[in-house]
This record gives structure tokens, sequence and C-alpha cells, in this order.
């Protein structure tokens, strides 16, 4: 099992909604974030400075490969063509990415 977080800024006048349609996420993109081997996903928000931190666990044997598979799903690029908007990447992410990756410096079970 994989632990991956990440991290992105949300815009002010957008937390409100985003807080809203995360209330109800769509059962397709559910469904296929089971299917792509993710578990026990969050979302935090952190006011004031209005940052999303991600979490999740990946289950499967490759990360790149069901990432790839999730981003083709139309249903998923709907509901990100929806959330994008909404949020700030950092100015520091690395190439490609969205989210911004962060380095696991820590963990006790």
């Amino acid at each position: 099992m994989q632990r991956i977080g990440s991290v992105i800024g949300l815009k002010p006048e957008q937390i409100d909604e985003y807080k809203r349609i995360h209330a109800a996420v769509w059962p397709d993109v559910l469904k296929q974030i089971k299917s792509s081997y993710i578990r026990n996903y969050s979302i935090f928000l952190k006011e004031p400075e209005n940052l999303l931190f991600s979490y999740y666990e990946y289950v499967g044997s490759d990360h790149g490969a069901d990432m790839a598979l999730m981003a083709a799903d139309p249903r998923t690029q709907e509901w990100w063509a929806i959330c994008e908007p909404m949020q700030s990447p950092l100015a520091t992410r690395r190439d490609g990415e969205w989210w911004a990756g962060m380095e696991q410096v820590f963990h006790v079970d």
C-alpha cells in the first residue's frame, strides 16, 4: 500500500461551492476512484490560506497506469472540468502536476 498526499489552492470565492459539490460526489466518480485502487481518500481544507490537502491510500500495483485510466474516464473528466476552475495550482508544483505531490516524512499506525 502506498500513501499519497498532495496540495492545491482553492479560490476563496469557490469555497462554498467546492464544499457543496463534494458533499454529494457523483456515484460514477466514486466508482472510478475505487476501480483505480484508491482507498481511504480524504480532502481537507485549511482556511484562511485556502489550501486543499488530499490524502489517499493506493492499493494497486501500477499507480501511473491506474491514474491514467481514471483520467481517461469520461465521467471523471466531467467532474474535473467542474472542480479544476475552482482550484489554484501551486506555482512550485512539478511539471505535469495539477495537485502538488508531497513527500511523506512520518507515519505510525
